[in-house]
C-alpha cells in the first residue's frame, strides 16, 4: 500500500509540472524512475493514466478520476501536517483574483465570500472579465477558468463541472424545421464566446458522442451579452444551464434539442508555480475545492 500511495503521489506531481523530467527534477529523482513509477502503477490498475507524446501530457479518463483522488489524499496530508505542527489557521495577506464575468451570479461566488469572512485578515481583490488574464504579466494570485485548459507550467486544480445547455428565442426557432436533428442546428447562427470558441460534444440517449464545430455568426467577448443577443433572436448559443434556466422556464427562450446532453464545462483553479506550498493562495484553492465539492 505504501509504494502505490508513493506513485499515485509521483503520479499527481507529473501532471502538475506536465512532463516526466520536470517531475523528477522537482522530485529528486531520475526520468526513468518516474516513468518506471507510473507504468507500474498503469499496470497494477489495469488501465492508461497518460497519453504520451514527444512534447506533452495528456490524462486518460481514468487519469482524470485518479487526479481528482490524488488531490483528496494530499490535501488530507497536508491537513495532517498543518494540525501536528501547531501552525496557525489564521491566514493574513492578499489575494488578486481573476474570474470570469459569467460566474458573478454563480454560487462560486458565496463561497469566497464565506472564505473572506473566515478569515479577515486577508484582503481579496476580484477581477471578472469574459477576457482571459495573463496570470504572470498581469500579476494574478489565481485565476478561475472555465473551458479546457491550455498546455501550461501553471499549477491547476479542477473544482468542478459547470452544466450547459443550447437555447435560442422562440421567434428564431420559429424559423427552421419543425423536426430539428443535431445536423440542422451545426448550420443555424452561432453565436461565439470569443475566449473560449465554438467546439462542443454532444452525447445521444444511447451513448454515443458527435463533435462538431459550427461557424459562428457573432463573435462576443462577453456570456451576458451572448445571453442577450439571443434573447433578441440573433441566433443560437451554448450557454450556462444557471444563467438561462429562468427564461426558459418563463418561455422567453427556447431549449434546443433538450434530448441530447452537451459536454459540461469545467472550472478550474490556476495559479503560479512558484507559489509556496501551503501558502495563501494554496489555502485558498483549498477551500474552494472542498467548498464546490459540497455544493
Amino acid at each position: 500500500m505504501l509504494n502505490q500511495l508513493r506513485q499515485i503521489a509521483i503520479f499527481s506531481k507529473t501532471v502538475e509540472h506536465g512532463s516526466f523530467r520536470k517531475a523528477a527534477t522537482a522530485l529528486h529523482l531520475s526520468p526513468s524512475v518516474v516513468s518506471h513509477h507510473i507504468a507500474s502503477l498503469e499496470e497494477q490498475l489495469g488501465v492508461a493514466l497518460l497519453y504520451r507524446s514527444t512534447r506533452k501530457l495528456s490524462l486518460t479518463s481514468d487519469g482524470e478520476t485518479l487526479l481528482a483522488s490524488a488531490h483528496a489524499m494530499m490535501d488530507a496530508a497536508d491537513d495532517f501536517f498543518t494540525a501536528a505542527t501547531n501552525q496557525t489557521q489564521q491566514l493574513i495577506g492578499e489575494l488578486s483574483i481573476a474570474l470570469p464575468a459569467v460566474l458573478q451570479r454563480s454560487e462560486l461566488v458565496n463561497h469566497i465570500g464565506t472564505f473572506a469572512k473566515l478569515h479577515p485578515g486577508v484582503k481579496l481583490q476580484l477581477s471578472f472579465s469574459d477576457l482571459r488574464a495573463d496570470i504572470i504579466q498581469d500579476g494574478i494570485d489565481v485565476a478561475i477558468r472555465m473551458g479546457w485548459l491550455r498546455d501550461s507550467s501553471l499549477k491547476a486544480r479542477k473544482f468542478y463541472e459547470l452544466d450547459r445547455c443550447v437555447v435560442t428565442s422562440p421567434a428564431y426557432i420559429k424559423t427552421k424545421p419543425k423536426h430539428t436533428t443535431l445536423e440542422h442546428v451545426e448550420s443555424w447562427d452561432w453565436i461565439e464566446l470569443s475566449p473560449v470558441g465554438l467546439a462542443n460534444s454532444f452525447s445521444y440517449p444511447a451513448g454515443s458522442k458527435k463533435t462538431f464545430r459550427p461557424t459562428s455568426k457573432l463573435q462576443v467577448n462577453s456570456a451576458y451579452a451572448i445571453h442577450q443577443l439571443v434573447l433578441n433572436g440573433n441566433g443560437v448559443a451554448a450557454l450556462p444551464t444557471f444563467l438561462v434556466q429562468d427564461d426558459v422556464a418563463s418561455g422567453k427562450l427556447a431549449q434546443v434539442l433538450p434530448n441530447i446532453a452537451l459536454k459540461p464545462v469545467s472550472v478550474h483553479a490556476v495559479w503560479p508555480p512558484n507559489a509556496p506550498k501551503g501558502g495563501l493562495t494554496s489555502q485558498f484553492v483549498k477551500y474552494l475545492k472542498k467548498s464546490t465539492a459540497i455544493c
